[in-house]
């Protein structure tokens, strides 16, 4: 049996040193309780290290991500729910969920909406203060006087 150090699952390299469930939870789009269900329905070992997998193994975890919906998990683990284009529950992983993530920002710009125009001035959209917090640039806090000698 080989280990690995790096094994690459749904475009993303992950440290063959991660036990299964952390290491899939470094993919862009699968969380923790995702990375659960994956090994619970493909009924792997929670355990072991990413690294220690086969190939085969390996081959399922893809397929089983790839194809991963509403018919196969239940609708609140899906992270794209009720997708604007086709209506229907999906689950998006790496630069697809990256993409669908922009379009729908560039989205909220076109249509001005108020989280748009936040994103568009480069504002906190969520809410947070912005008194005191989230200040960027040189002019930050008090300027000192200088000290004449």
């Amino acid at each position: 049996m080989s280990f690995k150090h790096i094994v690459r699952i749904a475009r993303t390299d992950i440290q063959g040193n991660y036990k299964l469930i952390y290491g899939l939870a470094q993919i862009k789009g699968v969380s923790y309780a995702t990375a659960q269900y994956i090994v619970s329905k493909l009924k792997l070992d929670s355990n072991s290290k990413i690294g220690e997998l086969k190939d085969k193994e390996v081959e399922k975890i893809e397929e089983f991500i790839k194809k991963i919906d509403a018919t196969i998990a239940p609708p609140w683990l899906l992270n794209r729910r009720k997708d604007l284009e086709t209506g229907k529950d999906l689950h998006l992983v790496g630069p697809d969920l990256e993409l669908k993530v922009k379009e729908d920002i560039d989205r909220q710009k076109k249509v001005k909406n108020w989280r748009g125009i936040r994103h568009a001035l480069g504002l906190k959209v969520r809410g947070q203060r912005t008194k005191t917090t989230g200040r960027k640039g040189v002019a930050v806090g008090v300027k000192r006087r200088e000290v004449r000698k």
